[in-house]
């Protein structure tokens, strides 16, 4: 059986949270691998919500769940999200939910941090979560993070957060901020050790046996491919590499364990927080699409930014992703406007391009090329079928197919979780 790849083909808030609850069903395994509680999904099951931000969706459906080493965790959110799930009568137990221990934690330093950056004077905004995401990953890289298996051995957990501090303290200093202490930040990882620690181990073992015992893996991708940390829209990026690549370095598995990259994409364009957003629209069809589509950020609630398709960036994302097939989301959302543009190219400095440059500068500057499709009057929200659709929404979809150069392997038309057609599979053989 084909393990699964999900990965999201813009910005992110593409509606993975219904794919990959879909999908869970028909996996064995669901694991995170990248990210930290700064992107979110949300389920809809038997009419009841329930907002992740961390824990893989398996959990929801009793399936075993893994947080991969290449997820940033923070320890004390954890523990809340459990407790929350727990009030909607999910209890999350060590025999379904597995945690890597050598991933990386997120301390209250790290969130501190990410605020202060964030403000008004800060110079350059990136539009983060303020949730020490960024921070947590730079001490990864510079070898100086505290990982959960440290909480493990008090004895050298001092040591550790006394080298961490030697480099945050002269950060503090320099910012005008208090310098802190190494017995406090032991305190707050005790305070949650005893919680988290059940739920530590080799995921990378688990992983390959499961994967060798023939058990359907599905790699749970957070945020959008458009914010990976090479590939994306640099600077206005996140942390952490979100191409579907990243699904084996951040779990343990080798890249043969991938088999089926499944992206996902709006049949419109969104995004929350600053950067390029070529086909951003900040008049009516913007706000008919805002609103239509309830853009609302599943972790923070902040408002996303709206526009047209952008076929370019998504064929970009195919290619660096490997996407095998698409999963193309709210498509309903269109229905009622007489005219629908598709992003086809772009124009900088009187030159005609078909991709994104890397260069922030060119980004902020390349102009939408559109062309225009005619729109349709019927509804497609609820249609579980081909048939169901207007025609002009099926040509829509075919044009979308053909700039692409990727198949719409799924088509939802509503935020239920059966309105969806299947065109494909992922996990067949």
């Amino acid at each position: 059986m084909a393990n699964v790849v999900v990965v999201g083909a813009q910005w992110g808030d593409e509606g993975k949270g219904k794919i990959v609850d879909w999908l869970s069903e028909r996996a064995d395994v669901v694991v995170r691998y990248q990210g930290g509680h700064n992107a979110g999904h949300t389920l809809v099951i038997d009419g009841v919500s329930y907002k992740l931000s961390l824990l893989p969706s398996g959990v929801v459906r009793g399936k075993l769940s893994v947080i991969g080493n290449g997820v940033v965790v923070d320890p004390h959110h954890f523990v809340i999200e459990m407790e929350k799930l727990a009030g909607q009568g999910v209890h999350v137990t060590p025999d379904m939910l597995r945690i890597a221990e050598n991933a990386p934690l997120i301390l209250s330093l790290h969130r501190e941090l990410d605020a202060i950056r964030e403000g008004a004077n800060s110079g350059l905004r990136i539009g983060t979560t303020k949730r020490g995401i960024g921070p947590a990953y730079e001490d990864k890289v510079g070898r100086r993070a505290i990982r959960l298996i440290d909480l493990s051995e008090p004895d050298t957990l001092m040591v550790k957060i006394e080298r961490l501090l030697a480099h945050h303290n002269a950060l503090r200093r320099g910012m005008g901020l208090t310098e802190l202490q190494a017995e406090t930040l032991y305190n707050e990882l005790m305070s949650v050790a005893d919680k988290i620690l059940p739920f530590m181990d080799q995921v990378w073992r688990i992983l390959d046996e499961k994967r060798r015992g023939g058990a359907r893996i599905l790699f749970e991708g957070a945020q959008g491919a458009l914010l990976d940390n090479d590939h994306g829209t640099y600077p206005y990026v996140t942390s952490s590499n979100t191409v579907a690549g990243q699904a084996a370095a951040g779990s343990g598995l080798g890249p043969t364990a991938v088999g089926y990259v499944l992206g996902i994409a709006k049949a419109y364009t969104t995004r929350v927080g600053e950067g390029p957003f070529p086909t951003e629209d900040t008049g009516d069809v913007g706000q008919f699409l805002g609103e239509r589509g309830h853009e609302f950020g599943t972790v923070t609630g902040r408002k996303r930014r709206c526009g047209w398709f952008d076929a370019m960036l998504v064929r970009q994302t195919v290619k660096t992703s490997g996407i095998t097939g698409i999963a193309l989301t709210k498509l309903d959302v269109l229905d009622g406007l007489k005219e629908i543009k598709v992003c086809v190219g772009y124009e900088l400095d009187g030159k005609r391009l078909d991709y994104l440059p890397a260069s922030m500068g060119a980004q902020a500057a390349v102009t939408p090329v559109y062309e225009t499709l005619e729109g349709w009057s019927e509804t497609t929200a609820g249609a579980r079928s081909w048939s169901e659709l207007p025609a002009q929404a099926v040509k829509y979809v075919r044009y979308i197919e053909e700039l692409i150069g990727a198949p719409v392997a799924m088509l939802s038309t509503s935020p239920e979780r059966l309105d969806t057609i299947l065109v494909y599979d992922p996990f067949q053989d």
